[in-house]
Order: C-alpha cells, then structure tokens, then sequence
C-alpha cells in the first residue's frame, strides 16, 4: 500500500508542480488541462476560465508519487457547490517530507519557504536533527523532518 498526497490549486497548479519537479528532482509523467478532456454526456459547458487550469497532473519522484488538480471555477451565476466548491485552502494536514539529512531538509525547507511563510523554523530538536514547517507560495503545508540517526 502507498498513500499519496493530492494537492488543490486555484489556477497555479502547473506552475506549483513545475516548482516541485525541480526541488525535488522528479518527473511530471502526465498533465492534463480541463480544456483537453473529452466531452463526457450530460457535463455543462466548461467555463471559459476552466480550459487551462490543470485537471490533474502526476508528479514521480523515485517510488513516491505527488499529484494535484485545479479546482474547478463557477460558471458566471453558477453555484460554487456545483462545482466541488471551488478552491479552499487546506487545512487539517501537513505534506510531510523525509531528508536524507540536515543539509538536504535546510535546502528543501528553504527552498518551500521561499515567498511562502515559515511556520516554525528549520532547526534540531530533540527528535531529529533537523525539523521545520512552512506553507509555500501555493498555500501548500509542508513538514520537512531528519530521522534521528540510529
């Protein structure tokens, strides 16, 4: 069993993955757009503000995988509830990131802070010898933890 993080934007959605590919090293195995599904019967019209948010896409780094999607907008006198509620920042959870060690955990934390918002700083502590949270530029929450060295 693998469990596997799936990330809601409101519209930046490939460029958050975008981000991720690089910081983490992976590849974006598939992306696909609103706008490049298929009709389906009985779906109303997509919303002209819908065609390029990302409908989902597949982030692969190494055995682990991260996905994501844009949510969908509401139509002009649409009901957001129609449309899964549109965009809410998450709440509740942490996307939780294991180092390889205290100079990989620094850069990774470093490099999600950035434009983001440290929550409690990369630093040891006294179960690891290196820990932090941060919410990145996208409203991601992320944990970035250094197992303790046996």
């Amino acid at each position: 069993m693998q469990f596997n993080p799936y990330l809601n934007f409101d519209g930046n959605c490939a460029e958050a993955f975008a981000f991720y590919a690089k910081l983490f090293g992976g590849t974006i195995v598939y992306q696909g757009t609103f706008g490049e599904m298929p009709p389906q019967p009985g779906m109303p019209p997509l919303p002209e503000a819908a065609k390029n948010r990302i409908m989902h896409v597949h982030l692969q780094v190494g055995a682990q995988a991260l996905m994501g999607s844009d949510t969908m907008p509401a139509a002009p006198g649409q009901d957001p509830a129609q449309c899964g509620g549109g965009y809410q920042k998450p709440q509740g959870l942490w996307v939780s990131i294991q180092a390889a060690d205290a100079a990989e955990g620094q850069r990774l934390f470093d490099a999600l802070a950035g434009g983001g918002q440290a929550v409690m700083p990369f630093a040891a502590t006294f179960w690891s010898p290196g820990f932090g949270m941060v919410r990145d530029r996208f409203g991601t929450p992320w944990m970035v933890n250094v197992p303790a060295q046996a």
